[in-house]
């Protein structure tokens, strides 16, 4: 079993959050550290940085409410998790946080190359080959269920 898991959480997506959360409980014991974690962007848009439509203090309490909402809905009570949020590029920053924390496990959720949320293919491959510990890439809910093939993208 795991020690120390560090989970990468889309605050905005309760579905995936409930789903990491239940996997992430499955594989740590009860005197285990769960941390979880969501990047955001800190910055405006590409030509004019400076401005922002919310203020970083603003999106970071907004990232860290969602989170904790979804502690509160999904966490069994009987255990308890560390919130991490950090503003920056999804990849570095979660290899850099799962150094940090010394971990055992991260999860994430892969989002393909769509969502909102920048935890995209190229996140999940740069973490998957640069973090310090193993990576478990948990399907989006999208894919989980029956699939169509496409003959036209062949």
């Amino acid at each position: 079993m795991y020690q120390k898991l560090l989970i990468a959480i889309d605050p905005e997506d309760d579905g995936e959050g409930k789903c990491a959360l239940a996997t992430a409980i499955g594989l740590l014991p009860e005197d285990g550290e769960l941390h979880l974690a969501s990047v955001y962007s800190p910055g405006g848009g590409e030509f004019f940085p400076l401005v922002t439509a919310v203020a970083p203090e603003q999106k970071e309490a907004e990232v860290r409410e969602s989170l904790d909402l979804l502690v509160h809905k999904y966490l069994p009570l009987n255990h308890n998790a560390s919130l991490h949020v950090v503003a920056g590029s999804p990849g570095e920053t979660l290899v850099g946080l799962a150094g940090q924390l010394c971990v055992d496990l991260l999860i994430l959720v892969s989002r393909g190359s769509s969502g909102h949320w920048p935890l995209r293919r190229a996140t999940v491959e740069y973490v998957s080959v640069n973090a310090p510990c193993p990576v478990l890439v948990l399907p989006s809910l999208e894919k989980a269920g029956p699939q169509t093939t496409d003959e036209e993208g062949d």
